[in-house]
């Protein structure tokens, strides 16, 4: 089957689910369509070993392995969700919270990943399931960053104060950056024995991170300044599209970090340069147009994680390992805020309801089912992929439908925290 044939078909099952959940579910049409998806393939699996003269999952497989999805998502389609959740951060307000990102971004990965990987580790080992410890850890750099993906469609629909928002998202759309940095580095030591001094660990990121942010930020800068010249909104609609696509496949070429260079680029999109750049039709156009970008191609990664469950296999054991990693995902979560937050005293993060919201609402979502799929044959892939899996549906199903209500519990203590800090942030108090 050729690509533009799959693509179809996933386009029209996402219609045909949209629809069904817009007349019987009434959620958020991204989880709404996951949810049927994932009906399906129960379905699937369930009435698969009743009928001999056919494979209903056979045909499932071979049609899902048309297309690569790690490689997909991670060379293609994260370039467009990234670039369209950043243009919707308050730039003003990242660059206030700036500290409190940069801590959970990376020293709260770090945190996550080693408290998720030996937790996961003693659940395997509990369960006599022989997992090697690296490989915990392999699976820890897998689930520790919060999807972008998810979490900023989740922040746009929400009404939590304007600095809560910049910190949520800005530590999603960062973090992915430094948990494919650590899982390049465990999977490298897993596969080969390859072992990395912390120096080299430490210079790599750096170079890849900032050099990163160079290049988001020179592209985006030129493009701006190309704008300031134009009105045409197709053109300038154009002009935002190679900024994306360019910007990423360039880091990608230099070896330096492509999701944050788009991440950057997007908001230089979002500053006040960027719109005044604008004229107010060709800034509607542009929203409109990366908002029906984000929303297409996160219901259609949403549903190919629902039908991608017919591919991963499930046993028993598997099925309670992944079970204790939802709980283990949580409390990895937390802590990786909560030890941040009193070590850097970053006050704008702490207090239960702060904690609450930052844990509940980390979600996982595409990269991390796009990295779990890409681990080699020779890794524990059997025992690995329900633990991702489970663990990303739970976030996103659980997580995602229950974070209004949690919000609307604490969103008026988390406005006073918020409030109470701006001298401090402007002050650089307490930093």
């Amino acid at each position: 089957m050729s690509d533009l044939g799959f693509f179809a078909i996933l386009v029209t099952l996402a219609a045909i689910f949209g629809l069904i959940n817009y007349r019987l579910l009434h959620v958020h049409v991204s989880t709404g369509v996951l949810i049927i998806a994932l009906v399906v393939s129960g379905i699937v699996i369930a009435i698969d070993p009743l009928i001999t003269s056919f494979s209903f999952r056979g045909l499932a497989e071979k049609l899902l392995h048309t297309v690569n999805l790690p490689s997909t998502l991670m060379n293609g389609a994260l370039a467009f969700l990234l670039f369209a959740g950043s243009m919707h951060v308050d730039l003003g307000e990242l660059l206030r919270r700036k500290w409190t990102v940069l801590a959970l971004a990376t020293f709260g990965v770090l945190i996550a990943v080693t408290v998720f990987g030996l937790g996961i580790w003693g659940v395997y080992s509990l369960l006599g399931l022989s997992v090697p410890l690296i490989w915990c850890l392999v699976i820890g750099a897998i689930m520790a960053p919060t999807d972008p993906v998810s979490v900023v469609g989740l922040l746009q629909r929400l009404g939590l104060p304007a600095s809560f928002r910049a910190i949520f998202a800005g530590e999603a759309l960062f973090n992915d950056g430094v948990g494919v940095v650590v899982f390049g580095t465990v999977l490298g030591v897993a596969t080969a024995g390859h072992h990395e001094t912390v120096a080299g660990v430490v210079s790599s990121f750096v170079s890849e991170a900032f050099g990163g942010a160079a290049l988001g930020f020179v592209t985006g800068w030129v493009t701006v300044r190309m704008m300031r010249h134009v009105d045409d909104y197709n053109l300038e609609l154009i002009m935002s599209l190679a900024l994306a696509t360019g910007t990423y496949s360039l880091a990608n070429y230099l070896g330096i970090s492509g999701p944050i260079s788009v991440v950057v680029a997007g908001l230089t999109m979002g500053t006040d340069a960027g719109r005044s750049a604008m004229s107010e039709i060709t800034q509607q156009h542009i929203t409109t147009f990366w908002s029906l970008i984000d929303e297409l191609l996160v219901t259609l990664l949403f549903l190919l994680i629902g039908l991608e469950v017919v591919s991963v296999p499930l046993h028993g054991l598997d099925l309670a390992a992944a079970a204790c990693g939802i709980v283990l995902a949580l409390i990895a979560r937390a802590v990786s805020i909560a030890v941040p937050a009193a070590i850097l005293r970053l006050h704008d993060v702490t207090g239960i309801p702060a904690l609450a919201l930052l844990t509940w609402g980390g979600l996982r979502g595409g990269i991390s089912v796009a990295l779990a799929l890409s681990l080699p044959p020779g890794a524990p892939r059997e025992h690995l992929l329900p633990v991702c899996y489970g663990v990303v549906v739970f976030t996103i199903i659980a997580q995602g439908l229950s974070m209004p209500q949690l919000v609307r519990l604490c969103s008026r203590s988390v406005e006073k925290a918020a409030k109470s800090e701006e001298p401090a942030e402007a002050e650089g108090v307490s930093r």
